[in-house]
């Protein structure tokens, strides 16, 4: 009787301390995933970047080298409305003010409307270039998008207002749009109107590949006129990016093996399991200490 009262009470402290152990552990698991959660949906928020755009062999070109700083980049008004947002959600939003003019009936000369435009567009092509590389291991943190934007009309010289917005979509992900350019002239099917987007990716974008689409706007109309993309070029397809925080400067450290440092490292080493051996030591104090106890209360009730 005494002996099966003992090991039935014995087996249930091990139950206890060991649930105990399993709640303690599975919280502290259910802690760090969701910091990661957190870190992760932090990382998607937070992308940050900026861009300086212009005519090909203009003002962009002195802007590869050396793009420059936050604080001096002027942001377009389409770029700070849109930044960020899907490609669903930016048409959306076009559509919305599209509405919202019609409707208050106060149309000015650059507002956007729904009626289709007398111009026919294509962009004739477009392509990439991959520009800095700190750390050196194939992940670029600036890059250029240029494309060529052409009339289709019987008439010559034929211009028109347009501007662009940029996306990427990382690993086949969704389209978010990066940038959103200011107001510029096309001329018919012209070459020399190629028009350039210079980027450097600030924070953010983890290490992959990314894919980039251009849509075409005449001002005035809130619908896309042409579309370019890594389905028409492998030229913006699977860009290797990555943002500056993902790509530091490489800073070579040298190690010396002194013997004073050494012996240090001994002695640190040799302290450490002196305490883990202590804290084994105790804890098993500890347990033979709460058996005895309830093999003597366990005694007594006999």
């Amino acid at each position: 009787m005494f002996n099966k009262n003992f090991y039935q009470l014995f087996n249930k402290r091990l139950n206890k301390l060991f649930n105990q152990k399993f709640t303690i552990k599975l919280t502290a698991t259910l802690l760090l995933v969701s910091q990661v959660s957190v870190a992760q949906t932090q990382l998607q928020v937070e992308q940050v970047s900026r861009s300086a755009s212009g005519l090909k062999n203009n003002v962009v070109e002195r802007e590869k080298t050396n793009l420059k700083p936050k604080e001096q980049i002027k942001i377009s008004q389409r770029t700070l409305a849109f930044k960020g947002m899907s490609r669903p959600e930016v048409s959306y939003a076009r559509q919305q003010k599209a509405t919202s003019n019609l409707l208050t009936s106060t149309l000015s000369q650059d507002a956007e409307y729904d009626a289709g435009s007398y111009h026919s567009f294509v962009i004739y092509s477009g392509y990439s270039e991959l520009i800095l590389d700190i750390d050196e291991d194939g992940y670029y943190q600036s890059f250029s998008v240029t494309f060529d934007a052409d009339i289709l009309s019987s008439m010559a010289n034929e211009q028109a207002v347009v501007y662009a917005d940029l996306y990427l979509s990382q690993n086949g992900g969704p389209w978010v749009l990066y940038f959103s350019s200011d107001d510029f002239v096309i001329t018919g099917e012209d070459s020399e109107d190629e028009f350039e987007v210079v980027t450097q990716l600030d924070s953010g974008y983890v290490a992959d590949h990314y894919d980039v689409l251009i849509d075409l706007y005449e001002v005035g109309f809130s619908a896309v006129i042409a579309t370019y993309s890594a389905k028409n070029t492998n030229a913006l397809y699977a860009l290797p990016l990555e943002s500056s925080d993902y790509d530091p400067e490489y800073i070579a450290v040298e190690y010396y093996d002194e013997h004073s440092g050494g012996s240090s490292w001994l002695l640190l080493l040799s302290a450490l399991l002196v305490l883990v051996y202590r804290h084994c030591s105790v804890k098993s104090d500890h347990i033979q200490k709460s058996i005895i106890s309830e093999n003597s209360r366990l005694v007594a009730y006999v």
